[in-house]
Formats: structure tokens, C-alpha cells, sequence
């Protein structure tokens, strides 16, 4: 009878290294049914089907495993974002169009309301969780539309205003969808169409900062 010994290989090695996606995959399950308050890391352990203390490994507190989801899920995508406009041309315009673009799509996505409901039901509790998110997200998304912006009214396309009111002002749309996919969503008779009111919002805005005599 031959007994064959397995070693600690790269299986071993392949399954360390996905642990992280596994508990945060099973953390987002978790909040998304409880909350954040309500959540306990014995809750996202056992949904991971891996030891409390092995979260503890990767994540040193319940926060820190909320910000390490905010990063994969939002993060990610708005740093990809942000290095796209480092050496964008294109027109005040064109920027937001696609930004509303990527945004609309991402607010088909379930997970995506998990984030503001967290933040808007349970910021009293925990502002870490609100510092985390508007330095995190919101300062960083205003800032990069701020830097088109100002491009856009030193080349003339748009009026000579507040670039980062302006910003704030584009935001204000983002926000209400994300608001009310979180909040209202579950309400509503019909699907709220977020690709339609995004692209009406920009419009109207950018009618709304054309130079005078201007066609936006």
C-alpha cells in the first residue's frame, strides 16, 4: 500500500490568496441582509465557511472590511476613472456623458445600493464609515469633474462659473439615483430608467452653462 504525502503547493498557495474575495464576497451577502450595525463578523465567518479568527487575518475590524468592499467595488473603477482624465481632451461635455454612462450601468448592479444605505442608516453610529467614504469617493469624484471643468471654461465651452459648484451640481443627479436605488428602488411599480434622467439631467445642465449665443 503506497501512501502518497501532498505538500503545501500552489493549490494551497492559489486558495491563501483568494480568502480576501471570499470574505468580502460573504461580508457584502451579510450586510446587505443585516446592515452594517447589526452585522457580526461570526455572520460573515460563518458565510465565508472559514473561522472568525481568519477574518481577522485579512481585516483587523468590521470597518475595515466595509472599506476593503468600498474599494473593490467603487475604488477600482474610479481610480480607472481617474487616470483616464489625467490626459483627457475631450469636451466638459463628453466627460460627463460617459461618466452618467458608467454610472447608470453601475446602478443595475444590486450591490451598488448597499454602499449609500450603509452610509445615509447608519453614519450617526459610525462617521468613520462617512470620513471614509466622502474622502474616499465623493472628494475624489468631485475633484477630477472640477479639473474637466475648469478646462472646459478656460477653452469657452462653458460659462465662467464655480467649476467645483458646478461639479457638485452634476454630482447632486448621482447621488438622488443612488439614494433612491437604495431607499425606493423596491417601491416603484416600474423600473427607474437612471440612463434616461442622467443624460436629461446633463442636458439641461449643459444648456444651462452655455456661453450666451452658445448652442450647448
Amino acid at each position: 500500500m503506497n501512501l502518497q504525502i501532498t505538500k503545501p503547493g500552489r493549490s494551497w498557495s492559489r486558495r491563501k490568496q483568494a480568502r480576501p474575495g471570499e470574505i468580502l464576497d460573504a461580508a457584502l451577502d451579510v450586510f446587505a441582509e443585516k446592515g452594517f450595525a447589526a452585522a457580526r463578523m461570526e455572520d460573515i465567518a460563518r458565510r465565508a465557511g472559514v473561522t472568525k479568527g481568519t477574518i481577522y487575518l485579512y481585516f483587523p475590524s468590521k470597518q475595515d472590511v466595509f472599506k476593503a468592499l468600498a474599494r473593490h467595488h467603487v475604488g477600482s473603477t474610479l481610480a480607472d476613472a481617474m487616470e483616464q482624465t489625467k490626459d483627457f481632451q475631450g469636451s466638459v461635455h463628453e466627460f460627463f456623458e460617459t461618466m452618467f454612462a458608467v454610472m447608470a450601468a453601475k446602478l443595475e448592479q444590486d450591490h451598488i445600493a448597499i454602499f449609500p444605505k450603509i452610509i445615509i442608516a447608519e453614519s450617526g453610529n459610525f462617521p468613520e464609515l462617512a470620513r471614509f467614504w466622502r474622502t474616499e469617493v465623493i472628494d475624489k469624484v468631485i475633484g477630477m469633474a472640477t479639473g474637466i471643468i475648469a478646462k472646459g471654461i478656460a477653452r469657452g465651452e462653458i460659462r465662467d462659473v464655480p467649476p467645483e459648484f458646478v461639479a457638485r451640481s452634476c454630482m447632486s443627479a448621482v447621488l438622488m439615483c443612488l439614494i433612491w436605488r437604495a431607499v425606493f428602488a423596491n417601491t416603484d411599480k416600474e423600473a427607474f430608467d437612471f440612463k434616461k434622467f442622467l443624460a436629461l439631467h446633463l442636458d439641461i445642465l449643459m444648456r444651462g452653462l452655455a456661453p450666451e449665443g452658445k448652442s450647448p
